[in-house]
């Protein structure tokens, strides 16, 4: 009966050592992303520099714009009235640009336009990978446009979600490599574990029998 008991016993510890994250890491790498449709249209801007001063100018832009084109957009679910909707309102949104400007004292020159051939850079967001390309979308380049960007999706609306925050393909690598390492670690702290464990196992077996 001692024999059973420890036995069992043992079987329920090395069951309790064998990493179970299959599926969370798979669950919550599928959570990581939100796929572009083919047929979307984008919102760029284009910051005039990379200093604080010329991205938080892009940073307000961006509030007032998206917070209109969203309103216009979010009961309508045919890409086609999108795009008349949003070409139409074009000016407004020149409007929107230049009373922000004004607003904050910046006395500079701005382009907005309208395009299906609208480049954008690889990105990594979450998971997921978005590729560089030409795209329909709204551009908005502020001063010389020479600064970070920011964009999302205008239609259908996932602005939600700031894909100018993915990582760029370059860091993706780096941060590869740093999950690696990690992933070597952890391998080798299992082993030690494991190593450990049958030690500890061996031992008993020793002083029981």
């Amino acid at each position: 009966m001692k024999k059973l008991v420890f036995f069992v016993f043992i079987f329920f510890i090395l069951f309790l050592s064998i990493p179970h994250q299959g599926v969370s890491q798979q669950t919550n790498s599928e959570a990581d992303y939100q796929v572009i449709p083919d047929e979307a249209i984008r919102l760029r801007i284009l910051a005039n520099s990379d200093r604080d001063e010329d991205q938080q100018i892009k940073r307000l832009v961006r509030d007032e714009v998206n917070e209109s084109i969203t309103k216009w957009v979010k009961d309508i679910a045919d890409i086609n009235e999108a795009r008349k909707v949003i070409q139409e309102q074009l000016p407004e949104i020149k409007r929107i640009v230049a009373n922000t400007l004004k607003r904050e004292n910046e006395d500079r020159d701005f382009q907005v336009e309208y395009g299906t051939n609208v480049s954008f850079p690889t990105k990594l967001y979450g998971s997921y990978l978005y590729p560089a390309g030409e795209y329909e979308a709204v551009l908005i380049t502020l001063g010389e446009g020479k600064g970070a960007n920011w964009w999302c999706v205008l239609f259908p609306p996932l602005c939600f979600l700031d894909f100018s925050n993915g990582t760029s393909v370059a860091s993706a690598a780096d941060k590869d490599m740093e999950m690696e390492d990690v992933d070597k670690e952890q391998k080798a702290d299992e082993v030690e574990v494991k190593f450990f464990l049958f030690e500890w196992i061996d031992s008993v077996i020793d002083f029981l029998f």
